[in-house]
Formats: structure tokens, sequence, C-alpha cells
């Protein structure tokens, strides 16, 4: 599915209208019929239940009128509260207030302190409130009326669905000012948005519905280039595995990682290559921690590289080691738990700039290109990198507030510019490609805050090189597919390796999807 920008949507709203002819008042109609749904199945029924609709100036308001008929239609009853300056109203909103009137309901303009005091008392015995406020347009500051009417919202605790957004959020970015509506459910609109998956934002919307309220499907895809990695767009990333395969053909995997009291991280990204089903993968790893890997990875093979000092890989022997390791192998993980030595770092660069094979940057072998990220267009092919927002923001050399603000816009940027596929980690993971592609995946969930999951992402994504052209999006999917199966079980409890113990969960969800569909 894809995922829209404010921009975009309205462009898809008025080609709908302009070329193919389809009314506004058509749209508005779906959209408010959809939104009637969502309260009913949300309640149970609205016969004789009291409902509170909130509508702006804008279509958005008009939405919620419509709405705000059928639910009357179907034995509700609806108080209605107009906020925003009458002379701004759409022509179909005003349509839809004839109606309404026509009707024999009542609509209130938040104008007078009788009105705001009718508000409260409605909001304390309604079963439910609409809100249509504002829509995708708004960014930036509420305005006093808007804001004062969200928080009485928010006071109230009254199950709430939001209309396209909820009002306070911004569309595009996630960003919230002082406050927004705290929805239980957003229907969002022809698509959903960047905004519903971004924090805080995200943390507003509730349970997100999508409904395309009748525009044309070719509108909903053309030129849209934000996808959502969700179950549809998983079916196509990983194949069957032929019945001839052997541990050669299913990838064999180069994980340069661990340094003193960091051999969790190395050992989590090794298992994880392996538990989504690589061939043969080889840690590489400072000698004298060797022993410990020894012990403790079974099905991993260690190399041990020389030291400058204990724990710390770097230097000519390690280096010429690693080039002659990376010969042989599919795929090449630098990274998890490396430490950050001067001698590491120049490492590090050696084997970026040197090696013509698939590269995979995490944690600290970002760190050497902090501030100059475009030195990594020296990487012989196009490298996958998978920082967490404060490595992104230290590689690009703004403030990680900036980055926030600009998250999608800034991964594509830094993609396109440094020829590179980033794998922003955050409550949602953005995964950037140089063809401007964007691909959201809201999976996973609070419970992942904790260290050394992403230890096993990149891991797993390593360990899907040989096996996927999709290799990021799969591991992206697969992760907090089984992060979310490790939290069912541990909640709060989880640890990293409870998500690694899942990965095989995660694959058996996505060959039972391809099953079901197929």
């Amino acid at each position: 599915m894809k995922v829209a920008l404010a921009k975009q949507m309205h462009e898809i709203d008025k080609s709908a209208i302009e070329e193919y002819g389809l009314p506004e008042l058509s749209l508005m109609e779906s959209a408010g019929h959809r939104v009637f749904e969502a309260v009913k199945n949300l309640l149970g029924g609205v016969g004789k239940k009291s409902i509170c609709i909130l509508a702006g100036s804008g279509n958005n308001g008009g939405d919620a009128l419509a709405a705000a008929r059928y639910l009357s239609n179907a034995g509700a009853r609806v108080k209605i509260f107009l906020l925003g300056d009458k002379d701004h109203r759409t022509d179909s909103l005003n349509v839809q207030m004839r109606i309404l009137r026509g009707m024999g309901v009542e609509l209130q303009q938040l104008e007078s302190d009788r009105a705001w005091e009718r508000l409260q008392v409605t909001l304390r015995f309604s079963d439910a409130v609409v809100d249509g406020i504002l829509g995708t347009g708004f960014s930036g500051q509420l305005r006093p009326g808007a804001l004062r009417l969200i928080r009485l919202v928010n006071a109230a605790k009254k199950i709430t669905v939001s209309i396209d957004v909820p009002s306070g959020v911004d569309a595009d970015t996630g960003a919230v000012g002082e406050t927004a509506i705290q929805a239980d459910c957003t229907v969002a609109l022809g698509l959903p948005k960047v905004g519903h998956y971004i924090c805080p934002g995200a943390s507003y919307v509730g349970k997100i519905i999508v409904d395309n309220i009748g525009l044309p499907a070719e509108l909903l895809s053309d030129e849209i280039h934000q996808t959502l990695v969700d179950d549809e767009l998983a079916l196509t990333f990983l194949p069957a595995r032929p019945k001839d395969s052997h541990k050669g053909t299913c990838g064999k995997i180069l994980i340069v990682a661990g340094s003193r009291g960091m051999t969790g991280a190395a050992s989590l990204a090794a298992m994880s290559a392996m538990k989504v089903g690589a061939g043969l993968v080889t840690l590489a790893t400072p000698e004298s921690l060797n022993p410990i890997y020894e012990m403790k990875l079974t099905e991993v093979m260690t190399a041990p590289l020389d030291e400058v000092k204990q724990g710390i890989i770097g230097g000519d022997k390690a280096s010429e080691k690693l080039l002659d390791l990376a010969e042989k192998v599919d795929a090449i993980l630098l990274g998890p738990g490396l430490g950050r030595e001067r001698e590491t770092q120049a490492l590090v660069k050696k084997i970026v700039t040197e090696v013509d094979k698939p590269l995979i940057l995490d944690a600290d072998a970002i760190y050497p290109f902090n501030g100059k990220a475009d030195e990594l267009k020296a990487c012989k092919q196009i490298p996958i990198l998978t920082p967490h927002l404060g490595e992104l923001s230290a590689l690009l050399n703004i403030s990680v507030e900036k980055l926030r603000r600009a998250l999608v816009p800034e991964v594509r940027r830094a993609a396109q510019e440094y020829r590179a596929i980033i794998v922003a980690k955050c409550e949602t993971t953005i995964i950037g490609y140089p063809n401007g592609e964007i691909f959201i995946s809201p999976l996973g969930n609070s419970a992942m805050a904790t260290g050394g999951c992403g230890d096993v992402l990149a891991g797993a994504i390593a360990g899907l090189m040989k096996q996927t052209p999709f290799a990021p999006l799969t591991g992206v999917w697969l992760q907090g597919t089984a992060g979310n199966f490790a939290a069912e079980q541990k909640a709060e409890g989880l640890i990293a390796s409870d998500v690694m113990n899942c990965l095989p969960d995660a694959i058996k969800k996505l060959r039972a999807i391809g099953y079901q569909n197929s």
C-alpha cells in the first residue's frame, strides 16, 4: 500500500474531480459513510447512542457532517458543533449543513460562552466523538479555538474517531505542537499518511482504517514514492528455497563485530544471520575474544583477528585477513559492537573502499563516516546502512531534532546523495533507496527498546543477502514481526535474544501468508 504526503493526497483528490469527473460531494459521502461504520463498530451499534460531532470549516468538517447524517439516520442522537471562520467554509461543507438543517438537526457555532458550555455538557454525556476539526492541511501551531476544543475532547476521555488525521497532527511529519486529538481510531481517506506512522503523531492515531472512498485505483499508486511494508508487500520478499539448496547456495556471510565488553552484539548478529536461513556464517572478531565465541556459538565459524590492544582489532594484518576472507563470501556485515578506536575506524574504511562485495554497515562501522557521508560514495557496491536516529544525525551532521522534523525527506535525500540504502531505526523504520523510493514499516513495538535489537536486525539483513534481492525490506519485516511475537510472550521483559529466537516463527508466518494467498 502506498503512503501519501498531504500535497500528494490533495493532487489525487483534484485529479479525481477534474480529470475523472468524480464529484467532490460523492467523495465526501463515501468518507462520511466509512466514518459512520467505524463509529458503529466501535460502539457495537449506534441506536440511541449520543455522538458529539466536531467540524471545522474545511472539507474535513464536511466529512464529519456527512457522517453525522448517517449516524442520525441509524438512530443516534447527534450533537454538532462547528469551529472556524464562517466565511471560509467550503461549498461542499455548506451543502452538508443545509441537508442537516433540512432534517431538523441543530448545528451550533462555537462562538459564545454558552455554546462552549453546551459542548462541555454534551461531551460529558456522549458515547463517542467524531473529530473533523482539522484535516491534512494542518501544520505548525494550533489556533486558540482549536487548542481549547482539543483539550476539552481529550479531557472527556470518550471513544474518539478522527477523520484522515487526528486534529493537531502534521500529516507529513507526525509533528504535534501543544497537543492533538487522542483518537481511538483514525479513518485514513484514500491512503494512509506519513504522519500516521512517525511519533509523536503515531501515538495519537489509534487504530488506522484505510478506505479509498471510491478514488480511481490508478491515482492511488501513480507518482507516489512511499510504500508501507505490510503483509501484502512481504509476499514478494522471500522466494521459496529450491529443493537442491545446500549451505553454499544459501549465503556465505562474513560478520566483522565484537570488542572487549561488547561480545553480545557480535553473537546476536551472527546467530540472527543463521536464524533467517544463511548457509554459512563466519564471525571475524578480536583474537583474545575468540575463545568466548568458540564456546558460545556452536553453529557459527570464527576467524580470530590481530589486535592493536586487547579486545580491539586493527592494523595491517587484520586488514589483510579480512580482505582474504571477503573473497570467499557473498556479503559482509561490519560494525555490531566493533568499537571506535582509531585503528578500528581505519580498518573499517579500508574494507569499505577496497572490497567489491555487498556491505552492511551498522553502529560502529557507520561512526568513521560521521560528518563525512560523502566518502560512502567510494564503496564499490551500494552499501546498506542500519543507523538509529542518533547515528543517522551524526552521519548527516544535523541535529536529531531537525532529522525528526523531516525524517522521510532527509532519509530520501541521504540515500540519493550518498548512493546508499538507509534503514533508519526508530519507532517506525524508514528505508530509503538511492532511486528515491521510501518504505515505511510500522512493525515492532516499544518493548523492543532494549539493547541488541539493532544487532538482530543487522544480522538478519546480512543473512538474507544471498536469499533475496530485497534483504533490507525482508529483514525489517522479519525482525519487526519477530519482535511482536516476542512481546506477546515477554511484554516489557523482552530482550534481544527473544526477538532473535522468534525469527524462524516470523519466516513461518511469511510462508503461511503466501500459502493463504496462493
